[in-house]
């Protein structure tokens, strides 16, 4: 009983207190053994939390509620949802992933890198936890620390200038968030999120919540225009680093939307969600076209991690158009659940594809992430060849593994609301195959003209186990996502009664 009730709590401070171990013990070895346990003993953890969740159910499961600050009625509150649950399970799994490739790629500061990591993903994991304002807010600015840590510390040769750029642009966007927290207190006495969606603003003070809200969010995604700092994050992190902003910090926005944005102020939301079609459309297309003349391997997978999360967001607001042309609600259902979906699966294809840049990187002296320094690669590591098409195939969206999943649903969707925004959206298969593939071809295939490519030896044990686990991800997903809607019906069916006009 008292592991049922405190098994959020482990998830989160378990890898704290594992990032304070590892900085303690003596030697690499022991910090590697030590956030590689941590990792997958909270790993482990998401079983009885998956086992013991109610599908039938959106309210919130596994709850924690202790006051913290009582002058401010601010409270260490916790509880899992559908869409919480299943953003928890993907962090845990993430992490593991990225200690693994961590205990092989980092040589330097072994110890402090396996902490950082850790920490990091404790505080998101309160993130999608948290059901307290202010505990939310504490989490969400705490997991930028130690990011901003591993890209300044384990990045490449401009990581000084990637790390503040991410910094800044993430701590900004979240101080009218904040504001926003604050106005909400003084409206309802509570710092409970739950007791926001029952409120009567105006539609003024909506749609003026509504902006405070998406500047915070829409850094994250990253949406268009505030995406500038995502590619130099991505180019300057460390691969580790790379995984976890495209597996994790991006889907924190989306997250805000769904949490925040859709149940809090819904009128607003309906009112600007043309606005917001239109920069997903944005994403979707011009950044699609910014990527195929990307000439690093680490950009253009960062710039096509922003156009598929424009189908994420589009997925979230185009379920106001699906109502207001009468069609099913199903379809309703459909678009935002295509959306989580592909929160999901742009996890395991992009994260496989930074691991695997790391991956090519490292074995260069020069460590060049340039396409043109890179040509007959399959020639020497056929089997890292073989899982790499895998996960492009994936990020393109081919039917049957995972990227597919998340777009068609939300494509289908689109078409009974939209034909020419779903036509639109649609463009993203084409310009998605054009970068990913013609990158494949350029860096896989053709004479070796290298000297380093020559020397190329193929993955390694530990490396392997990776891209398995990812490979059993992206063809679960793309396969057989019933599990996953399971998980996710009832909260989304909530989240549309609530946030959806009458």
């Amino acid at each position: 009983m008292w592991f049922e009730h405190n098994i959020l709590s482990i998830l989160i401070w378990l890898p704290v207190l594992g990032a304070i171990a590892a900085l303690l013990v003596d030697g690499d070895r022991g910090a590697r053994v030590i956030a590689a346990s941590v990792a997958l003993v909270n790993l482990l953890l998401c079983i009885p939390l998956y086992l013991g969740f109610d599908t039938s159910s959106y309210a919130m499961q596994f709850y924690e509620d202790h006051l913290w600050i009582s002058a401010y009625k601010i409270h260490y509150a916790l509880g899992v949802d559908g869409i919480s649950l299943a953003m928890i399970i993907l962090t845990n799994f993430t992490g593991l992933l990225v200690i693994i490739a961590g205990c092989h790629a980092i040589k330097v500061r072994v110890s402090q890198y396996m902490a950082a990591f850790l920490v990091m993903q404790g505080m998101m994991i309160g993130v999608f936890a948290a059901t307290d304002a202010i505990l939310f807010y504490v989490f969400w600015e705490g997991m930028l620390i130690p990011m901003y840590l591993s890209i300044g510390m384990w990045g490449s040769a401009n990581r000084n200038y990637a790390a503040v750029k991410f910094f800044l642009y993430t701590f900004l966007g979240s101080i009218l968030m904040l504001i926003a927290l604050l106005y909400l207190y003084i409206q309802t006495g509570s710092f409970d999120i739950q007791h926001y969606y029952n409120l009567h603003l105006s539609i003024p003070i909506q749609k003026l919540l509504f902006f405070a809200f998406l500047l915070a969010f829409a850094v994250k995604v990253p949406m268009w225009p505030v995406h500038t700092w995502l590619p130099d994050a991505h180019t300057e992190a460390p691969a580790g680093g790379s995984v976890v902003l495209a597996a994790l910090m991006l889907k924190l926005g989306i997250y805000g939307f769904l949490r925040f944005s859709m149940p809090i102020v819904p009128e607003a939301c309906e009112a600007l969600a043309w606005l917001m079609i239109s920069l997903s459309l944005v994403a979707i297309i011009y950044i699609g076209l910014v990527a195929i003349v990307q000439t690093d391997m680490k950009k253009l997978i960062a710039y096509s991690s922003i156009a598929h999360m424009g189908f994420a967001t589009l997925g979230c607001f185009m379920i106001y158009d699906i109502i207001r042309h009468m069609s099913s609600m199903n379809d309703a259902y459909m678009s935002l659940e295509g959306a989580v979906i592909q929160m999901i699966s742009h996890a395991f294809g992009s994260g496989a594809m930074f691991l695997g840049v790391g991956i090519l990187a490292d074995r260069l002296v020069s460590h060049s992430r340039l396409i043109k320094d890179y040509s007959g690669v399959a020639a020497r590591m056929p089997i890292f060849a073989a899982f790499f098409m895998l996960f492009a195939m994936s990020n393109v969206g081919l039917p049957g593994t995972a990227g597919f999943v998340g777009e068609f649903m939300v494509i289908m969707s689109a078409f009974q609301a939209h034909f020419w925004v779903a036509f639109v959206a649609a463009l993203t298969l084409i310009l998605a195959s054009a970068y990913t593939l013609w990158m494949y071809k350029r860096v896989f295939f053709g004479p070796i003209v290298s000297d380093e490519v020559a020397t190329m030896q193929d993955i390694h044990w530990l490396e392997t186990i990776n891209y398995v686990l990812l490979a059993i991800g992206v063809f679960f997903i793309g396969l057989y996502p019933a599990p996953i809607l399971n998980v996710l019906h009832a909260t989304v069916g909530h989240i549309l009664s609530i946030s959806l006009p009458a």
